[in-house]
């Protein structure tokens, strides 16, 4: 069953990585770019703040925490847990991959931008979902983002999905611990 949930995985991704153009090229490392997304970050915590009613301080906090396991879970546990090659990495893709800058660790299960995307996504419509119409259009930002680590090639299918899981728990769980506490 694992054997034939990676056969599709590398399908599913040399169909993804292999649909590039030029605009895309141009696009995708930008959207890959964590530092360019500061202004949006500053903006969205300023909406948490002025319109979830936390105290500034918890919001904080609760990003820190959120991030914190998120990325650990991604990175520090399972990176090195299951020792999945990215595919730049893989032997059985060489030469087929779609790579537009460096490949990063060896290992890339699972994906930490996918983590920490969909942990921010998913811990601001939380805290925004009554105050903000549009909010659940962070869903679309953190695909766009995990999509992009595809298309860049440095990541499965596989290795998004299982990082979008695991932000999607880490923001419900750091969100509903805050949500105690502030009773």
């Amino acid at each position: 069953m694992i054997e034939q949930l990676e056969i599709w995985d590398k399908a599913l991704f040399q169909f993804l990585n292999g649909q590039h153009n030029s605009f895309f090229d141009w696009l995708m490392p930008w959207i890959s770019d964590k530092y360019v997304w500061i202004p949006f970050y500053a903006l969205l915590l300023y909406l948490m703040i002025k319109k979830s009613g936390f105290r500034w301080w918890q919001i904080i906090i609760g990003i820190v925490i959120l991030i914190l396991i998120s990325d650990q879970i991604a990175s520090g546990l399972l990176k090195p847990w299951v020792e999945r090659l990215r595919p730049c990495y893989d032997p059985e893709l060489e030469g087929t991959v779609h790579l537009l800058k460096g490949c990063g660790g060896r290992f890339g299960f699972a994906s930490s931008h996918a983590s920490n995307s969909f942990a921010v996504a998913m811990f601001c419509w939380l805290l925004l979902k009554d105050s903000l119409k549009h909010v659940w259009l962070l869903f679309v930002w953190a695909s766009l983002v995990a999509y992009s680590r595809v298309y860049l090639g440095v990541h499965f299918p596989g290795d998004i999905l299982t990082g979008a899981l695991i932000g999607i728990f880490s923001g419900y769980v750091v969100h509903f611990v805050l949500k105690r506490l502030k009773s």
